[in-house]
């Protein structure tokens, strides 16, 4: 009884520990379907989002601005709108940093790759600061 109770067991257990080690979000790299080692693209691609993420930004912050300035306008729903930009202004230079970080990430593995490749045109500007 114990054995046939330890061989349903033991696979069960293996199975729940094999998924809950895996990946559960793939790459970058994997949902854009840019290859893993293609680091111009990739580099190209994180500061194409940052540039979106600081155009969201300052949207965001303009959108306070104009609260913290004509707070009397939004009568009761004010405080609703303040505090969702508040999370909006974190969460976009959140993801505004780690665009950054991903960028020179590979920045600096494309100039580990192929040094001769980093002069390129497209990669000759330094990345954004915050």
């Amino acid at each position: 009884m114990k054995t046939l109770k330890y061989t349903i067991l033991l696979p069960l257990l293996s199975l729940t520990l094999l998924t809950s080690c895996a990946q559960m979000r793939p790459s970058v790299a994997t949902q854009t379907g840019i290859a893993h080692d293609d680091h111009v693209t990739l580099v190209t691609h994180y500061e194409n989002l940052a540039n979106e993420t600081e155009s969201e930004l300052q949207a965001n912050k303009k959108v306070l601005k104009e609260y913290e300035t004509h707070s009397c306008y939004y009568g009761t729903q004010g405080q609703d709108l303040r505090s969702h930009s508040f999370a909006n202004i974190h969460k976009y230079e959140k993801d505004l940093k780690e665009n950054l970080r991903q960028a020179d990430f590979h920045r600096k593995m494309l100039i580990e790759q192929d040094p001769t490749m980093y002069m390129g045109a497209e990669l000759a500007h330094p990345s954004k600061e915050l």
